[in-house]
């Protein structure tokens, strides 16, 4: 619920701005498409297998599941990554060199993240790794304890783990290194902090929103990752179900996280929802962030 309310307010926001968007924002309203279209084409049949004790819908559903989840988490992860990396080059470059970053090019790399997990989610259809049941039985994923004495398989996780996790994590933590080192710099040049200008500011804010996204994203998923390395390894019965349940429910939030990353520090995000909430005639109570400053031309995700 919170996953397709909040997400749902980001893209309804993004409509009705969509002339002002700048170019990064479309990354963060690619990154509510994906969180929205996991909520609803895999939780809703989550839910019913938990009630019902065992999965629903047999072998058919089970890969169907999978295969929503490997491409939607894919698909996120490459947009963190594409975020970080732009944001790099925006905050590293002059102002002339960052409105090169136009809405076309943006529009390109989303089409590129969305055939690159496309291709990672098909690849176990067509015989490079597995999709099955997760061990506590109300889940489906990548195979991972099939993988013990299969070549195909292990080559597949390995391929899977270095350039679907590995690389875009070392890549979004790098990128938000730069940028701490080149905002620590900047902030050492000016001995005034009175006299920090409003872009620095600006700066800084959009910053950490971005950093927490990120790392609410990697936090979320890392539980999940080191459990299913683990059964790669070891026997799933070495695990007891809770587990590796607990671990999987967590790796499912990180679609919540970010409505309310974005109602914290955009000013603008703010503004909007209370007049989707004024429009719609239904209010939601959400943190009180009002004494937080912010440039009243600052989008919620932009460069």
């Amino acid at each position: 619920i919170l996953t397709i309310l909040g997400n749902s307010a980001v893209l309804a926001t993004a409509v009705k701005r969509s002339s002002l968007l700048k170019s990064p924002e479309l990354l963060t309203v690619n990154l509510a498409v994906a969180d929205i279209g996991m909520a609803i084409s895999m939780y809703p049949l989550a839910i019913a297998s938990a009630w019902n004790h065992a999965w629903l819908g047999g072998d058919a559903s089970c890969i169907y599941y999978a295969l929503m989840g490997f491409l939607f988490g894919v698909c996120s992860m490459m947009t963190l990554c594409a975020m970080a990396v732009i944001r790099f080059l925006v905050t590293n470059s002059s102002k002339s060199n960052s409105n090169k970053i136009t809405k076309n090019s943006v529009r390109i790399l989303i089409t590129f993240i969305w055939l690159y997990s496309l291709l990672w989610a098909v690849l176990p259809l067509v015989g490079w790794g597995y999709y099955g049941p997760e061990p506590f039985g109300i889940s489906c994923t990548i195979a991972w304890s099939k993988f013990h004495n299969s070549s195909n398989g292990f080559s597949f996780i390995l391929s899977m783990f270095l350039l679907c996790t590995v690389l875009p994590a070392l890549t979004i933590v790098a990128c938000y290194l730069g940028i701490a080192w080149k905002v620590h710099k900047a902030y050492q040049e000016i001995q005034n902090a009175d006299r920090i200008p409003n872009a620095a500011k600006l700066e800084k804010k959009l910053t950490l929103m971005a950093v927490l996204i990120s790392v609410g994203f990697l936090s979320s998923w890392t539980p999940y990752a080191a459990a299913s390395f683990w059964s790669i390894f070891n026997s799933s019965d070495s695990l007891q179900p809770i587990v590796t349940l607990l671990p999987c429910l967590f790796a499912k939030s990180s679609t919540a996280y970010n409505p309310f990353i974005y109602y914290i520090f955009s000013k603008t995000f703010r503004r909007e929802i209370k007049e989707l909430q004024c429009c719609c005639g239904w209010r939601v109570h959400f943190f009180s962030t009002d004494s937080s400053a912010e440039n009243p031309v600052s989008m919620m995700w932009s460069g």
